[in-house]
């Protein structure tokens, strides 16, 4: 039986002041019309039924999840305290196996654009086939349009068989140099895109994780909260991803992004002739590659370039797009009558 885990999860600072702890970005709609969790759910529409979709997350957005995703209560899975992904999705793959002994999962996350949802059904079905068959934990690597600096890379090994590959190596987040010799030698986007059978997941834990493992049986006897309360956090990535020998990467050819900053709407959303993307009330005159997300009021830029704008929840936000990226220090630095968006 498929299952898919969705981590949503997160407080989605990078988009202030649109993005609050109660409305982080994972319920805004960056991408289109729909919120980015919206869009996750429906993407996995005849490859993984409604009730077989567990959703993970924290005990402030569980009732907006709940309604949004149109949810069992059964399938929001409230964490005690965020400890980072390699303890969520174990969680949320050993409650999938106590639901179905034989249980096959698809991960990913909430807060994504993906360009082609049918080859993202194609790939994730292809990603499962291989876990199971394989018995690997099998990652979707997705082809690289560009040297993005801010993504991880998978260099792949041997062919495993049907298309997929074994993993040679991981490269977390390269400069612009390494990022390009990177794609000259093949290597894929880490996308975070990931299958497993839950069996093969509880087994990689039990032997490399040691930060998760020795509380393994807390979760077996139901109690979460002790789980919770003495794991390490640690991601999935560097807990078990790149230190398991049985990793596969399958290759995806969708058009994917993280949408991880006010400027990655430039790649999902559409653009005016002179590349500046204009959500809500906005004129442009003479401008050219801006980002413009008008709640309320009417924005004019003139005669600017390379710039984001953002009016939202009483404030109005003006920075280089170059520092998009940059946004937790800034964050860091306003007084906290400025930075909570509620007063």
């Amino acid at each position: 039986m498929r299952w898919a885990v969705i981590l949503a999860g997160g407080s989605g600072t990078r988009f202030w002041p649109l993005s609050t702890p109660e409305h982080p970005k994972q319920l805004l709609p960056l991408a289109g019309s729909t919120s980015t969790a919206e869009e996750a759910v429906d993407r996995l529409a005849g490859l993984i039924p409604r009730e077989r979709i567990l959703v993970v997350t924290g005990a402030a957005l569980a009732p907006q999840l709940q309604e949004k995703l149109k949810l069992s209560p059964d399938n929001v899975l409230v964490e005690p305290r965020a400890a980072s992904t390699a303890p969520a999705l174990i969680w949320a793959t050993s409650e999938a196996q106590r639901r179905d002994s034989d249980a096959e999962v698809l991960s990913l996350h909430a807060d994504w654009a993906v360009g082609d949802a049918a080859a993202f059904r194609r790939t994730a079905d292809a990603a499962l086939l291989t876990a199971r068959q394989y018995q690997r934990l099998v990652t979707v690597g997705v082809v690289p349009s560009r040297p993005e600096t801010g993504y991880g890379y998978i260099v792949p090994g041997p062919p495993l068989g049907d298309g997929a590959r074994m993993v040679a190596r991981f490269s977390e987040k390269p400069d612009a140099a390494t990022a390009l010799d990177l794609m000259a030698a093949g290597a894929l986007w880490n996308s975070g895109l990931f299958a497993w059978t839950a069996e093969r997941l509880l087994q990689e834990t039990e032997a490399h994780t040691p930060e998760v493992a020795p509380h393994l049986p807390a979760l077996r006897s139901g109690d979460v909260d002790r789980f919770f309360r003495e794991v390490t956090p640690i991601s999935i990535d560097v807990g078990l991803l790149e230190r398991s020998d049985a990793v596969a990467v399958v290759s995806g050819s969708f058009a994917w992004d993280d949408i991880g900053t006010w400027q990655a709407l430039t790649r999902v959303r559409p653009k005016d002739p002179h590349g500046n993307v204009v959500i809500g009330r906005g004129f442009m005159h003479n401008s050219s590659d801006c980002v413009v997300w008008a709640e309320r009021d009417m924005v004019v830029l003139s005669g600017v370039q390379d710039l984001v704008v953002v009016q939202a929840n009483g404030r109005i936000l003006v920075m280089p797009a170059e520092h998009a990226a940059s946004m937790k220090q800034l964050l860091d630095a306003l007084p906290p009558e400025i930075r909570d968006t509620s007063s």
